[in-house]
């Protein structure tokens, strides 16, 4: 391992001010993403800001409609908690089929959205349900969050503190995920609520994204049947050897018939 320097934050603003100093710093959460590139040399912080001794970022919480979970919350956390199981069904599936059993206890929510894998669950699940990221500085939709390829919209020395999810009339979270990995090949989330559909995918290109004609259709009436004849065009859909673009675009149209076949 190359020579970094270790930074044990002790508040998010010291965290924040050393993402300022130091042009190579790089945030450290649950680390299930950062330290394999670093490993493979594909990155080289100069500084890791360590983000695990600040208890302030953990935790789920229910307020009425909107469903909080802090950045530094563990996926297992997300998928053994009464409060999202009882608030977004989906969202508990969703945590509880990421990776392996220690991925899920040492990975993170925040960690998870802000690496912006394409091939990971949580974009998905944000933008399917409409939910909001949560900053030292502002809030963000996650509609305008995830901008490309392991991109963000975060600025250099912004920290994700939370994200919020409205509280869904149902919701549905479908997976295809390669067997060694468990990342999606391809995956969808979908929720619905007053008459506002998502319809989210993630796998399938460089980034997560909506399909509009899916959401028109279901708005119109929320059933297998209605999307059933829409097909995805596989032009600019990922084409790898774990499947190529017509595969995977046919994956699209059968994991959104799937996840609205589970919405509860």
């Amino acid at each position: 391992m190359y020579a970094f320097t270790y930074n044990n934050a002790a508040s998010v603003d010291e965290a924040s001010q050393s993402l300022r100093k130091s042009s190579e710093g790089h945030v450290l959460a649950g680390g299930m993403s950062l330290i394999p590139t670093m490993k493979l040399r594909l990155s080289s912080p100069g500084e890791l800001i360590d983000l695990n001794g600040l208890p302030e970022l953990s935790g789920i919480e229910r307020d009425g409609d909107t469903l909080t979970i802090g950045a530094m919350t563990r996926h297992a956390e997300v998928a053994a908690s009464a409060e999202v199981a009882s608030a977004i069904p989906a969202l508990a599936a969703l945590a509880g089929g990421i990776g392996d059993v220690q991925v899920r206890n040492r990975g993170t929510i925040g960690g998870s959205i802000c690496f912006n894998d394409p091939a990971a669950d949580y974009p998905a699940g944000l933008v399917g349900l409409g939910a909001k990221v949560v900053t030292n500085e502002r809030s963000i939709a996650a509609d305008d969050f995830f901008t490309g390829l392991y991109e963000t919209a975060l600025n250099e020395d912004e920290i994700v503190t939370a994200v919020t999810f409205p509280v869904p009339e149902k919701a549905g979270w479908s997976k295809f995920a390669n067997l060694a990995s468990r990342f999606a090949i391809v995956a969808v989330m979908v929720s619905a609520s007053g008459g506002n559909v998502r319809v989210a995918v993630t796998g399938a290109k460089e980034c997560v994204f909506r399909v509009e004609e899916m959401e028109k259709a279901l708005a119109g009436s929320f059933s297998v049947d209605a999307i059933a004849g829409i097909k995805i065009s596989p032009d600019n859909i990922n084409d790898d050897h774990h499947a190529d673009a017509e595969y995977r675009a046919h994956l699209v149209s059968v994991m959104a018939k799937r996840a609205v076949e589970v919405c509860s």
